[in-house]
């Protein structure tokens, strides 16, 4: 076994939370139309998001100034919020422009182009936001996807805006085509403007587990004569596309499997290419399309598990033909018929914005997300394995070992589990600096699509079907057990970690005695509270998760952390952004409160401003500099940030509040931190870090101030 004093964890590296935060612009969503490609790209340091344009000669122009920035909260996930529209100058000649929704009151405004001043298209009433917009046959409209909040209530409807803005004075200008049902996703018109295609679904299916492809006929008084397609509660569709005026094609999980189907008007759907392959990324985010349809009738399509990478389907030969690249995960594909956009990465090559030749294969990058990417020599390459869960049950995860070019590790390495969120969510091979922020200090990475992960099937998916807090936490122990088992992980060193769901399955995980310490990243603490308190799209999500209310009510106790405080006698971090509309700040004060009344050593770190989910640069580097000093404190190594401080009384609610006592020294007291022999202990000072792992090389000391300045983010 390794001493605590071995470079595991105190690597000296190059990659500093900054160069997180700051170094990976967010690419989002692009469109192609000829020569022109547009995208969303994130600026965290300024808070918002913008809309780029590549014109033919690759100039590449920011097209929002600040403070305008592009985003939707319908689902308050959102999805892509923007759509390059043709216009018409007084020559005659096509100019695109662009609709996009505005973050701040979620309107939909109109950028001319050539102006730098956009014009708003819908009605100033506060309750309204917008996505998934789709140009309508005859280019003088924009169909989308409208929620409506008021009065404790939430509507959506799928809606027609007119380019000319009379809908921003006139509010019955913005004509409702259908409505109905709790939910709708991807509006999409016949070539002919004859059909209006859409997916719905209703409570409490979420869309991956039950949702219908309905069509209409599209006209002057809206949609009439609507039917079903395909899809029921037990089918999920995904992604509507029109092949020509009378077929549509579709991305169906009814063999288990997101596969293409082709489907006219009536009749059965006929399966494309059946395959035990994802040819669809999980429908958690509006506007997401992973197959295209060419002029040719061709289909570029992404497939695979956890990570997608495109191949052209021909229907003439029902061949599939890999587009053979060094990128391993692609998303988010558009095409204007003849060239296909997408944004694609790999574990050494930061996200690109990419464009395809589909005749050639030939893959251009338009764009990278990092314009000074580290040292390849610091990232690590991970390796995609599948360990024996609980009963010989498969769990698939991606293994991140430490990795530096100047320093190497005797024996086993401290871990951290990651659990992503969702929880039907996926953790993919995609370029991830924040796990190199980790790796290269000497802290491995196991990331893992536990059961419940898209990717890999309904069935897998269905395994977290009423065991939320059950199997998810089954399969991050049986990945930190079975790396242990190998050699590789330090079962004194062991840590879970996870955003939202995955934050759940952290502070679950702790209930028991693989971890050593655990970081909830907004993650849910009470399922009672979040139940009532969470948005519309997902407050009936827990009826799959963990059952129906209130016959369930002992089950959601049962599995709730805050109600399982007393078995957590491990060091805790919750991280919560204030703003949160998806796990509400109460959910993370409550499992403080009720780790201080436990006596257990815990920090809670707070952001004004942040939602679900931080955008912010300060609260990105603040964040992940938080993490980093927390496995210091815990596993006994010096890091480049300032300590965290430990607290083990509930947190203060006002005024005459008892302060809260400290495990850690201040956060400034950091210069004559001594040796190990010198520092406080866990246990000297919260009365336990509860329990010992058995450390060799005596009690874990405070982490002494970085020299410099330090950045981060997460």
């Amino acid at each position: 076994m390794s001493e605590l004093s071995s470079p595991h964890g105190s690597w000296p590296s190059p990659i500093s939370a900054g160069d997180v935060a700051r170094g990976v612009r967010r690419m989002a969503f692009p469109s192609v139309a000829g020569a022109e490609v547009w995208w969303e790209e994130g600026r965290p340091e300024e808070g918002r998001t913008t809309l780029m344009r590549r014109d033919a000669d690759g100039t590449v122009t920011e097209l929002l100034p600040a403070p305008w920035s592009a985003g939707t909260r319908v689902h308050e996930y959102g999805g892509r919020a923007y759509l390059p529209v043709p216009r018409r100058d007084d020559k005659a000649i096509t100019r695109m422009g662009v609709v996009f929704s505005h973050s701040s009151d979620q309107r939909l405004y109109l950028l001319e182009r050539g102006s730098s001043e956009p014009v708003p298209l819908t009605p100033d009433d506060g309750a309204s936001r917008y996505a998934d917009p789709a140009l309508s046959a005859d280019g003088r409209a924009v169909l989308c996807v409208r929620e409506r909040h008021g009065e404790g209530a939430v509507r959506r409807s799928i809606v027609s805006v007119p380019l000319s803005g009379r809908g921003a004075q006139d509010p019955s200008a913005v004509r409702e085509l259908v409505s109905g049902a709790d939910f709708y996703a991807s509006p999409t018109p016949s070539p002919d403007g004859a059909h209006l295609a859409y997916v719905r679904w209703n409570h409490p299916r979420m869309p991956w587990d039950g949702s219908e492809l309905r069509v209409g006929a599209l006209g002057e008084t809206g949609l009439t004569g609507e039917y079903t397609l395909k899809g029921g509660v037990d089918e999920s569709v995904v992604s509507p596309t029109w092949a020509d005026d009378a077929t549509l094609y579709v991305a169906s999980d009814w063999p288990g499997w997101w596969n293409l189907y082709q489907a006219g008007m009536t009749g059965q759907a006929l399966a494309l290419y059946p395959a035990e392959e994802e040819f669809h990324a999980s429908p958690g985010r509006l506007g997401n399309r992973s197959f295209c349809v060419l002029d040719s009738g061709r289909v570029v399509a992404l497939h695979g598990h956890a990570d997608l990478t495109p191949s052209v389907y021909d229907p003439d030969t029902l061949d599939l033909t890999p587009v053979v690249t060094g990128l391993t995960t692609w998303s988010m594909l558009d095409t204007d018929g003849r060239s296909v956009v997408a944004v694609a990465s790999s574990p050494t090559e930061p996200p690109c914005l990419v464009r395809l030749d589909p005749a050639s294969g030939v893959v251009e990058v338009l764009r990278r997300a990092a314009e000074e990417p580290p040292d390849t020599a610091y990232l690590p390459v991970p390796r995609q394995e599948t360990l024996p869960g609980r009963y010989g049950a498969p769990v698939h995860a991606n293994v991140y070992p430490p990795t530096h070019p100047d320093a190497s590790a005797d024996g086993p390495a401290p871990y951290v589990v990651w659990a992503h969120g969702g929880p039907v969510s996926v953790s993919t091979l995609e370029f991830d600096l924040a796990k190199a922020y980790f790796t290269s200090r000497g802290i491995g990475v196991v990331d893992v699509n536990y059961g419940g992960s898209t990717g890999f099937g309904r069935p897998y998916r269905k395994r977290l079907h009423k065991e939320w807090g059950v199997v998810d936490v089954e399969d991050c122990v049986a990945a930190a057990r079975a790396l242990v088992e190998q050699g590789v992980a330090d079962p004194r060193r062991l840590a879970i970690r996870g955003p939202s769901a995955g934050g759940y399955t952290a502070l679950m995980a702790l209930t028991g005695d693989t971890f050593a310490c655990g970081v909830s990243l907004f993650g849910v603490t009470d399922l009672l509270g979040f139940s009532e308190t969470t948005h519309d799209f997902e407050s009936r999500f827990l009826d799959s998760l963990v059952g129906t209310l209130p016959g369930f009510v002992e089950r959601y106790r049962e599995r709730s952390p805050v109600n399982r405080a007393g078995e957590i006698d491990v060091p805790v971090l919750l991280v919560q952004g204030l703003e949160d509309r998806v796990v509400t700040p109460d959910q993370a004060t409550a499992m403080a409160t009720a780790l201080g009344r436990r006596g257990a050593p815990y920090a809670l770190v707070e952001f004004e401003g942040e939602g679900h989910g931080f955008t912010g640069q300060e609260a990105r580097i603040r964040s992940l500099e938080s993490e980093l000093a927390f496995y210091a404190r815990v596993f006994g190594f010096e890091a480049d940030v300032a300590p965290l401080e430990l607290v083990t009384v509930p947190p203060e609610t006002g005024e005459g509040a008892e302060p809260a006592s400290e495990v850690a020294g201040e956060p400034g007291d950091t210069e004559d931190a001594g040796d190990a022999g010198d520092a406080p202990s866990a246990e000297d000072a919260a009365g336990a870090l509860a329990r010992d792992p058995g450390r060799d090389g005596g009690s874990p000391r405070p982490a002494e101030a970085a020299a410099g300045p330090t950045t981060a983010g997460d």
